[in-house]
Order: structure tokens, then C-alpha cells, then sequence
């Protein structure tokens, strides 16, 4: 008997979001909540718990597979292992329409966006690592790229409250490329680069921070710039054309002929040097590509 051929989708709502597991006959699936004390009903109507605590956003669910010796736990487990949430990180140089990507991909579909936390960048304690590094990027690259790769950490591992997550930019890039950018142009010394890459392959080793699609926009440095003067935040007015080549010259060689560094995902590049209403028209067209797994091709 083909087991996976049983499987039926059946779904309950936890409080954050509706979670799915596939169930298999003569193997029966217990859900409990774990803030829970057994042997009361929850407010969902299935045999739940009486909640510890009060803050419903806090409530997890445990699924027990329970059955007969060779009743197909073990095929269960293994299908449900793979139905996992999907992230999808957003690439490209400065300024080359990555708002505005996960922006339009967001609004009419139930997705997850998490932007750069550039907020953060600006503002720690009153200080700005950002503006700092672009003044001085000999003497402060290491201060902000360390604070970037924690906080860019933190949105990898932070719970996941829809299916389907589009980040803007990603850890990889931030060692890949901005860390390799400061170490090749002079501007971090080895000993700086070599503890920022141990440390980024440390978290790879030991964290799970997996990607399953990055969404390159390929956009000429010329292009981002003249965007970036057209935007005008106060820390990018110093930012030459020449540094928006080097990025630009490193994320080709990692995503484009994969000769940099190892791709952590499938990549789909898109030419993102068209205007506004253009590049809407051009996420629409590649709006399936991007959000259906079955289309993602795999490498750069």
C-alpha cells in the first residue's frame, strides 16, 4: 500500500496562524498546546489544554504520531518533516528596487515581509554604525558588519508567521558581499575579516538559516545611482559611483557565474533597470516564478 498516497490536508488554528499537517488512516495525530494542562478543552473546540498563560501569541503546538508497530509512523513524520515554510531573500545592489519588489509581491498575497533593519543601523543608543561606516568605513566597517550580521541573524531565525517570508537581503550578502568589499578594497584589516568570517561560518554550520529562493535585481551601478540622488537619505549622499560598481562586481561573481562564494538557494535574476511602472509590470509577469517552488531553478 502506497502510504503517501492516503494523505488528506486537514488544519487547526493555533492563535498566530492556521498550521497544516497531512494525515495518514489508522494513524492518529494528537495536538496539544504546550502552554496547556492536559484534560481541559481550549476555545478551538479540539481536546486542548487550559492555557498557562495569557499571552495567546505565545502558544505553540506538539503533533504526536501514534500507532500500531509498521503503521506508517515513520512515512508520516518524514512527509510532515517536508512541508516546511518557504523563504524567499530579495538581492541587488543599492537602490535597485528591492522596496519596491517586496512591496508589490506583498500586497495582494497573505506574505511575510521583513525589511532590512536599517532603523537599527541608524540608531543604536543615539549612535549611527551606518553613517559612520560611510565616512569612514576604514574605522568603523567592522563595528557596523558585526551589528548587520546579528541583526540580519535575528530576522533569519525570528518565528515565521506566514508561509511563504520575502527578506530584503539576507546574511549571506552581508558577508558575501559588503564584508568582501570592505576586505578587498583596503578598507578592513585581515584580522577584522577573518574573525567576521569565522564567526559567519560558525552560524552557518550551527543555525539554521536556509534559503529557498534569492530574487536577484540586476541593476547597472549608473542606474542606482542616479536613484539614490533622486531618494535622498542623508547617509547615501556620500556614496561614489565607484563603490556601487564593486558591489555590483560582487554580486555578479557570487550570483551571476557563482565564482565568488557557494549560492545558498536558486536563483532567479531579474533586469531591474527599467522604470518604476515598468519594473511593476515585470514583477507581475515573474510574480509565479518567484512564489511557486515548482518553478525554481537551481543554480546562478
Amino acid at each position: 500500500m502506497d502510504l503517501k498516497g492516503c494523505f488528506r490536508l486537514f488544519s487547526w488554528t493555533t492563535g498566530i496562524q492556521t498550521v497544516s499537517a497531512m494525515v495518514i488512516p489508522q494513524v492518529s495525530l494528537t495536538m496539544q498546546c504546550s502552554h496547556c494542562v492536559p484534560d481541559t478543552e481550549c476555545a478551538e473546540g479540539t481536546k486542548h489544554t487550559e492555557h498557562k498563560g495569557e499571552n495567546e501569541k505565545e502558544k505553540k503546538s506538539v503533533i504526536c504520531v501514534e500507532g500500531n508497530i509498521a503503521s506508517g509512523k515513520t512515512t508520516c513524520l518524514e512527509f510532515l518533516s517536508s512541508a516546511t515554510d518557504i523563504e524567499i531573500c530579495v538581492e541587488g545592489n543599492i537602490a535597485s528596487g528591492k522596496t519596491t519588489c517586496l512591496e508589490f509581491l506583498s500586497s495582494a498575497t497573505d506574505i511575510e515581509v521583513l525589511m532590512e533593519p536599517v532603523s537599527k543601523w541608524r540608531n543604536v543608543h543615539g549612535h549611527n554604525p551606518l553613517g559612520l561606516m560611510y565616512r569612514d568605513a576604514c574605522r568603523w566597517g567592522l563595528t557596523l558588519q558585526t551589528y548587520v550580521q546579528l541583526t540580519m541573524l535575528g530576522q533569519h531565525t525570528s518565528p515565521q508567521m506566514s508561509p511563504v517570508r520575502l527578506m530584503e537581503r539576507s546574511i549571506h550578502s552581508a558577508r558575501y558581499v559588503f564584508v568582501e568589499n570592505l576586505y578587498r578594497s583596503g578598507k578592513m584589516p585581515e584580522v577584522d575579516y577573518v574573525i567576521l568570517s569565522e564567526w559567519f561560518d560558525w552560524i552557518v554550520k550551527n543555525i539554521s538559516i536556509s534559503v529557498d529562493l534569492i530574487v536577484y535585481l540586476r541593476t547597472t551601478p549608473e542606474t542606482c545611482h542616479q536613484r539614490l540622488k533622486m531618494r535622498c537619505r542623508e547617509e547615501e549622499k556620500v556614496i561614489p559611483l565607484e563603490y556601487l560598481e564593486a558591489i555590483h562586481h560582487l554580486y555578479e561573481e557570487w550570483l551571476v557565474s557563482g565564482s565568488l562564494f557557494p549560492v545558498a538557494a536558486p536563483v532567479l535574476v531579474i533586469e531591474a533597470d527599467h522604470s518604476m511602472e515598468k519594473m511593476l509590470q515585470v514583477f507581475e509577469q515573474n510574480r509565479a516564478q518567484i512564489l511557486a517552488p515548482e518553478n525554481w531553478k537551481h543554480g546562478p
